[in-house]
């Protein structure tokens, strides 16, 4: 690259600082899905939605009033709304479902698709705008994964699960890229907060309907998956993302995503002890590739 389009020091390193803060980010990120495996074999999936949701609800409204933050100005509103929608209601509630049908590791390819999902968000909620060869390599990986589900599935077709999960990556992309704009003229940690905050009313009722009878003979190591994604998948996590997405841009951070099949497929063998065979992998693997051919190809802002 020339030294014309050479970023300027300072911008190269903001943009470094946000690659690292959107690394670490995931990492939290990665352990979600083994956390909601693990829940969900004891837990309903509906309640799970709504315990992570008023746990991250709670976490934000404390540290928005502890910190007097004022409310944000009316046009930040719909975003905010749209931003809820998307990390705290669509993604958790997809999720969660789709994991009482199937494995982590099998979550991990089909959330591969992340990466390119916010990018694609990114080109039509924040004006970016893919080369051609951006979307080739998209439809590649998005066949790649539908042929990954039809294979490993029964009967050769996509399962309950893969659709929610296809769903979900269209959610988090969406909610991304909102909470990726809206950090740009608030911190990212108050971003998640009041994202949270938004939904809390009708988490607690929701909390408070779901709620399960044979509470006591849950085993704790449900409720500690169930505060981990409350606490880290759901608020913490975002504090890091969202800021790592401010400092770097939407399009470049999007892609340490490209990591998060590992973390989970990693998580997913202690966790909830799956035993990951050599063809999950390889397409784990596939995906991942041609996500990184096509980050490597021209986005223009």
């Amino acid at each position: 690259m020339s030294a014309r389009f050479a970023d300027p020091p300072m911008l190269q390193s903001r943009a470094n600082l946000g690659l690292l803060l959107g690394f670490l980010g995931i990492t939290m990120f990665g352990g979600t899905l083994p956390a909601v495996r693990l829940a969900v074999m004891w837990l309903d999936p509906a309640f799970l939605t709504v315990a992570r949701l008023a746990i991250g609800g709670l976490a934000g409204l404390a540290l928005l009033v502890v910190l007097r933050r004022p409310l944000p100005p009316r046009p930040l509103w719909q975003p905010l709304v749209v931003a809820s929608l998307g990390v705290a209601v669509g993604f958790p509630l997809l999720t969660n479902f789709a994991m009482a049908t199937v494995a982590a590791a099998h979550g991990a390819v089909i959330l591969a698709l992340l990466p390119l999902a916010t990018l694609t968000a990114a080109a039509v909620f924040a004006g970016e705008r893919p080369s051609p060869g951006f979307w080739l390599a998209s439809i590649s990986g998005t066949a790649l994964v539908i042929a990954f589900a039809l294979r490993r599935n029964n009967g050769g077709a996509l399962m309950a699960g893969d659709l929610l999960l296809l769903g979900a990556v269209v959610a988090a992309a969406v909610g991304y890229v909102f909470c990726g704009r809206l950090s740009l003229v608030m911190p990212g940690w108050e971003v998640i907060s009041w994202a949270v905050v938004v939904c809390l009313p009708p988490a607690l009722v929701g909390l408070a309907a779901t709620w399960p009878p044979d509470a006591a003979a849950v085993p704790v190591s449900a409720w500690i998956a169930l505060a981990y994604t409350g606490l880290f998948s759901q608020f913490i996590g975002f504090f890091l993302w969202n800021a790592g997405l401010a400092l770097g841009g939407i399009a470049r951070v999007s892609q340490v995503q490209l990591l998060q099949p590992f973390v989970i497929v990693a998580l997913a063998v202690p966790v909830n002890g799956e035993a990951i065979d050599s063809e999950t992998v390889l397409y784990a693997i596939g995906v991942v590739a041609i996500v990184t051919v096509g980050q490597r190809l021209r986005v223009a802002r």
